[in-house]
């Protein structure tokens, strides 16, 4: 018998907002204003799930904090001249209306900044689907670190081993599983193989036509990923 899914925990970006092509772009502008020339497959450790003291660390070596700190507000003025380019992901803001309307807990378990966090659930039209948001501020170590999924269960008094996840990065479902939860992989860039290697037990392209009756059904995680039209579900080997 499949466990019961009493709560589903979203990590934000490239799962709730389509963000990735923002900050790689925000990212290159700002390690080229540092003269730090990148690649594109250099840069796609930040879609690895990451925070952005851990990011700038990959690039720009062991800096002091200050220094950490005037670079990761240097990188988030960039981002933020950007960001009205960011929409919610395709057939969200559908899922969740579904999810409300189940009564299913809810929330989002991210390394973002409790700043960014706040602002964009607000201006994609996301506030008040929430149960809780957890962000970097709320703990001390980000993913794969499972503290900001455990985070998650505890403020929504669910069970860890109840909840399901939605994550499109490596490190994020290495969080997800080390936190007891079940997880999904979302990806639409090909990234399939890595978070299945991670842990992931399905990976879905994206949120357009989940059939949300089918993931309460017993059974139903495995059987609604395969009645997703469109979605890529790959079993874990």
């Amino acid at each position: 018998m499949a466990t019961e899914i009493d709560a589903i925990v979203f990590d934000m970006d490239g799962v709730l907002i389509d963000s990735h092509p923002v900050h790689r772009a925000a990212w290159r502008e700002f390690l080229r204003s540092l003269s730090v020339d990148v690649s594109e497959q250099d840069l796609e450790f930040i879609l690895e799930g990451g925070t952005r003291v851990d990011i700038l660390r990959h690039f720009l070596g062991d800096l002091p904090e200050t220094e950490l700190a005037e670079y990761g507000r240097r990188k988030d003025e960039i981002f933020r001249s950007l960001e009205h380019e960011i929409r919610p992901a395709p057939g969200v803001l559908a899922f969740l209306g579904e999810l409300e309307q189940a009564g299913m807990a809810r929330a989002v378990a991210t390394s973002a900044s409790e700043i960014r966090t706040a602002s964009t659930i607000e201006r994609m039209g996301l506030g008040g689907y929430f149960d809780a948001v957890i962000t970097a501020a709320d703990v001390v170590m980000g993913k794969p670190n499972p503290r900001v999924y455990q985070l998650a269960c505890e403020r929504m008094n669910v069970r860890a081993g109840n909840a399901l996840a939605f994550d499109d990065a490596p490190a994020g479902v290495l969080a997800a599983r080390a936190a007891g939860l079940r997880c999904i992989g979302v990806s639409s860039n090909g990234a399939a193989r890595s978070l299945l290697h991670a842990g992931a037990e399905r990976v879905i392209a994206g949120f357009t036509g989940i059939a949300l009756d089918l993931v309460l059904a017993e059974g139903g995680i495995s059987a609604a990923l395969r009645s997703f039209p469109g979605s890529r579900t790959t079993p874990l080997r």
